[in-house]
């Protein structure tokens, strides 16, 4: 009998063993090669800089209320509320001791696409590297050359408050595995170059959907509901629908809706408000084209 039960046992510890091994395989960190940041030669800093201000990487990295030259000096240390907790914004500016100014661009490259830190660790998604990932390794390179140029700050941004489970960074990687990918967020059939154009810039580097989309109870997005709008993540009001079933924006046309982003407003001459005033004055720096490409995208999503 105590043989029977020694090999139940045994099989269970293997079964645990391979199950283990299986879950971390699926979960672990998962960067790119360094092939793959390799030869991709000079930044080309307007494109970074293009790249910056559609990040809206100020808006989050920034002191909070900085205007002018401050906005580039991105010494992190604001917060940013959850329902999981505080995460404390850190410093990227080119400091090599409390920014990423001794960091390599593979470095840089992962944690923004991949969401893998400079020690191999997951990122938290309260960074949009879900959004980032669309980002191909030239534009990483000539983000990652332009922000060099970018003041040094010596502040040190305090760590994350987070309730546990939350705080236990592995489990960040099943969240990746149910939630992570650099598809397309929805399909649109035979869209022209202007509406991809429009398209990468919401979906990639914008971000729009970190805010008007939905989300489930683990954070991830409800895809169904692609830019729909819903409860604010930072836990203060609601983010509206911007898709063209929206009560608030749905009967704008094209050019109605580039002329807010360019001009902040709308076409009731009512101005822009809320967390969204540091979003259009970011976009604002983008060329015209890239804000009648937002906009021709925003027209072709499905209605919610």
């Amino acid at each position: 009998m105590a043989s029977r039960w020694t090999k139940v046992l045994g099989a269970g510890v293997v079964i645990v063993a391979v199950g283990a091994g299986v879950a971390w395989a699926l979960t672990k960190p998962d960067p790119h090669p360094d092939t793959y940041w390799a030869d991709l030669g000079e930044p080309d800093i307007v494109n970074g800089e293009q790249l910056f201000w559609a990040g809206g990487c100020a808006s989050c990295h920034a002191a909070q209320n900085s205007t002018g030259d401050a906005l580039k000096v991105l010494a992190g240390g604001r917060a940013l509320p959850s329902p999981f907790g505080t995460f404390h914004i850190p410093n990227i500016s080119p400091d090599p001791s409390a920014g990423i100014g001794d960091w390599t661009l593979a470095e840089f490259g992962n944690a923004m696409t991949r969401g893998v830190g400079r020690d191999g660790e997951h990122l938290y998604p309260s960074f949009p590297y879900g959004s980032y990932a669309r980002l191909s390794a030239k534009d990483i390179n000539d983000l990652f050359g332009y922000l060099k140029t970018l003041p040094a700050s010596s502040n040190v941004a305090p760590p994350h408050e987070l309730q546990f489970p939350y705080n236990i960074r592995l489990a960040v990687g099943g969240w990746k595995f149910l939630y992570f990918n650099d598809q397309p967020r929805v399909e649109l059939a035979s869209a022209d170059e202007k509406v991809r154009r429009g398209q990468f810039l919401a979906e990639g580097p914008g971000h729009c959907g970190e805010c008007h989309t939905p989300r489930n109870s683990l954070g991830g997005f409800e895809p169904d509901r692609w830019l729909a709008g819903g409860p604010n993540p930072e836990g203060r009001g609601t983010i509206p629908n911007i898709t063209p079933g929206s009560r608030d924006i749905g009967s704008w046309s094209e050019g109605d809706i580039a002329s807010y982003l360019e001009t902040g407003f709308t076409p009731e001459y009512d101005s822009v408000g809320g967390s969204m005033v540091e979003v259009q004055q970011n976009l604002a720096h983008l060329p015209k084209s890239d804000l009648e490409a937002i906009a021709a995208y925003l027209k072709a999503v499905p209605a919610r």
